[in-house]
């Protein structure tokens, strides 16, 4: 079958900035704030952020997705309590990361963490040898826009400078591995829903 569009698109453009998301990285500032080119869920005024470095093809990461973020979001974004931010750190195999990025990030504002569902759970199907084009029917679906759309959003230079933007300020934050988190800037290494609650309560309370 021949590669979609989209993925040769991807695959070409961004090729160069995930082969250096592969190298050690040294943290040279703090992580990033966010801005409005994030994609965040939750009250932009909450009192804790918590930002996430993952990636579509990344195993933990959709286990985590799958697992830990609906409790998680409940508990934390629908109470008010947490501002919830997805950034784009690609990692191999790149036929299936690059062209994933492009499409959440080409989705509709609102729709993002509806197509980073989708992707995260229909990842598990490519990896055991489906098709990226039947995982990315759903998330395009969800994505408030048409193929066509998704597929001219990819080629422009800002989808691109986007993606490569979150994966230097990962390098940056030394978030080298998937999924990497930082609640209110700082590193949390236990991603589990109580680790994340006790790195939570600590920020909330000032420490």
């Amino acid at each position: 079958m021949r590669p979609p569009r989209l993925l040769l698109i991807l695959a070409l453009a961004i090729a160069a900035p995930l082969a250096s998301a592969s190298a050690p990285a040294v943290a040279t500032e703090p992580v990033a704030p966010v801005t409005a080119a994030d994609r965040s869920i939750g009250r932009a005024d909450a009192p804790v952020t918590v930002i996430e470095y993952g990636s579509f093809s990344c195993h933990i990461c959709a286990d985590w997705h799958e697992l830990v973020y609906p409790a998680f979001k409940a508990r934390f974004i629908d109470t008010g309590q947490v501002r919830f931010v997805f950034r784009n750190l690609p990692t191999p195999p790149e036929r299936m990361s690059l062209p994933a990025h492009a499409l959440a990030r080409c989705a509709a504002p609102d729709r993002f963490f509806d197509v980073a569902a989708s992707l995260m759970h229909g990842q598990a199907a490519v990896l055991r040898g489906g098709t990226v084009d039947a995982w990315y029917a759903p998330a395009i679906a969800a994505s408030g826009r048409t193929r066509a759309q998704i597929d001219a959003c990819a080629a422009t230079p800002a989808t691109r400078a986007a993606i490569s933007r979150d994966i230097d300020s990962a390098h940056a934050a030394d978030a080298t591995t998937t999924p990497a988190f930082f609640v209110n800037g700082r590193r949390v290494t236990d991603r589990s829903l109580g680790g994340l609650e006790v790195a939570i309560r600590a920020a909330a309370a000032g420490r």
